[in-house]
């Protein structure tokens, strides 16, 4: 049998099929929603797109479920242990060496990756499933398609580790480092610049103050050195914090 033959008599049997290649990759553009039980949709599909491998859309859509079982990452183990608990049921060998269990699909059973076991995968709905025996893999069991298993049920999602931001009060050898370099700046200002400099000092320590990271007292004796080592009028300078805490702390 062709792979289109192999198409077209899993759409007689309800299973809406498509054309996929070597890769086991889709051939329509859009993927396992093209898939089809009409034969005429089918041999469409196969004009334009050719069928290499055929892809059956899992779930609902087709009323089959896999149960892949991967051969590199421990499936295989894994079935060995609990073969004896699954009923008999269509069997395939897969390209890689593991199996394709087919089961009637449980309403509600969606695709999930190892959360049955390492190696042991489900396809289900919003999935897709390659037809081995299209590609010339052996059929390992014919038996009529069981239900799905009540146990076999893939492990809910661990839920997300909660993430916690702590605040770390700054030392206050580090609030004293950054008052110093505040202080330094007003000194350090050009004439013309030093009420300015003094003003954004001012705002950047009504900060702290806001944070609870300096008292008020303190700043303003801190501030006032400050303007009287850069020459600065008293009165002016007293206006000029005021202004600046109002704006940066808003402590008023």
């Amino acid at each position: 049998m062709t792979p289109l033959q192999h198409a077209l008599e899993c759409a007689a049997q309800g299973m809406a099929v498509f054309p996929c290649g070597a890769d086991k990759a889709p051939r329509t553009p859009n993927g396992f929603k093209a898939a089809s039980t009409d034969p005429k949709r089918i041999r469409a599909m196969a004009a334009q797109f050719g069928f290499v491998a055929v892809g059956v859309a899992t779930g609902e859509t087709s009323g089959v479920s896999v149960l892949d079982i991967d051969r590199k990452n421990g499936g295989l183990d894994w079935w060995k242990v609990n073969r004896s608990r699954l009923p008999e049921t269509r069997t395939h060998e897969t390209k890689s060496g593991g199996l394709h269990l087919w089961f009637r699909h449980r309403p509600g059973l969606r695709c999930s990756a190892s959360r049955i076991a390492p190696g042991v995968d489900v396809r289900a709905d919003a999935g897709y499933c390659i037809w081995w025996p299209a590609s010339g893999l052996r059929v390992l069991s014919d038996a009529p398609t069981a239900n799905w298993p009540d146990w076999l049920t893939p492990k809910p999602k661990p839920a997300p580790t909660p993430h916690y931001e702590f605040f770390t009060p700054p030392s206050a050898a580090r609030i004293e480092a950054q008052l110093a370099g505040l202080v330094r700046t007003i000194a350090a200002a050009s004439e013309g610049q030093r009420n300015a400099s003094l003003f954004w000092a001012a705002c950047r320590t009504g900060e702290l103050i806001a944070r609870g990271e300096l008292s008020k007292p303190h700043a303003e004796a801190l501030l006032a050195e400050a303007a009287r080592r850069a020459g600065l009028d008293h009165i002016e300078a007293e206006r000029s914090v005021a202004s600046a805490f109002n704006q940066g702390a808003h402590d008023e």
